[in-house]
């Protein structure tokens, strides 16, 4: 079983001692969905159930201007739901059963820009990216509706961006987690020079596994895409936890050694 140590400070008459508790980390990781521009977290749930099975605690919300909120569509700002992915992040960390060390974002789309730019506020060790938006830095308080026309990104999704000249980019070369990223092999609405400009920003990180699911559109209109997806998915958080916990039980299986040879030298 793993444990972690809890340092204290027991008060004894007006003066305090220095304790350690070791108890069992029982806390798991933590995984926080953000679906696309015009989607919901209904569309996360299953994956999100499939990956609770593995002992994440998973995450998925609405962000403002879908769903129940669907009417602040027209006037809900980009600024307004990285404020809702902050927020969400906060709670999932805050959980007491979450390893806040250990959290993960998946966003697909728009929720895969906000989740990029997110890890430059907020620690993130796995990062999943299924065709992420991308969005010039002006415009930061108009609409996010009315973006497409305002910065005509039709044009600019086909370029290939300087990371210092876009928030997403520059987050994403700062980053030093390990990174999923999924491509639509006929997406009509992020091309591939956007997956490109992702690709060649995230060169400082920990891991970059790149995958592009043939015959699927933007939106996973084909159910044997999605499933594709999903499992792409499922697998890569498989490896990703998988192989944070052997690295947990080499380190507990080293200072193990190390104590049973300290008492041995003390006896």
């Amino acid at each position: 079983m793993f444990t972690r140590d809890e340092s204290l400070a027991i008060d004894v008459r007006g003066h305090s001692i220095a304790g350690t508790l070791i108890v069992p980390d029982t806390r798991m990781p933590g995984v926080l969905f953000l679906h696309g521009w015009g989607g919901n977290q209904l569309q996360m749930a299953a994956r999100a159930r499939e990956i609770a099975a593995l002992g994440c605690a998973c995450l998925t919300v609405d962000l403002r201007g879908h769903a129940k909120t669907a009417t602040q569509q027209a006037t809900v700002t980009r600024e307004d739901n990285l404020a809702d992915a902050l927020a969400a992040y906060d709670h999932l960390a805050g959980e007491a059963a979450v390893d806040d060390q250990q959290i993960a974002i998946v966003g697909s789309s728009y929720g895969g820009y906000l989740a990029t730019i997110l890890t430059s506020l907020r620690p993130v060790k796995w990062l999943g990216l299924r065709a992420p938006a991308l969005y010039k830095d002006t415009d930061w308080t108009s609409p996010k509706i009315a973006l497409r026309e305002l910065q005509g990104l039709e044009a600019y999704r086909r370029m290939m961006i300087e990371a210092q000249d876009n928030r997403s980019l520059r987050a994403a070369t700062a980053y030093r987690g390990d990174v999923l990223i999924v491509e639509s092999a006929h997406d009509t609405i992020i091309p591939r020079a956007v997956i490109d400009n992702y690709r060649n920003a995230f060169g400082g990180a920990r891991s970059l596994t790149y995958r592009v699911i043939d015959g699927a559109d933007h939106a996973l209109t084909d159910p044997a895409c999605r499933q594709a997806y999903t499992t792409l998915l499922v697998n890569w958080i498989t490896e990703m936890v998988a192989g944070k916990r052997a690295g947990d039980a080499a380190s507990q299986k080293r200072l193990q050694e190390v104590m049973k040879t300290q008492q041995s030298a003390a006896a």
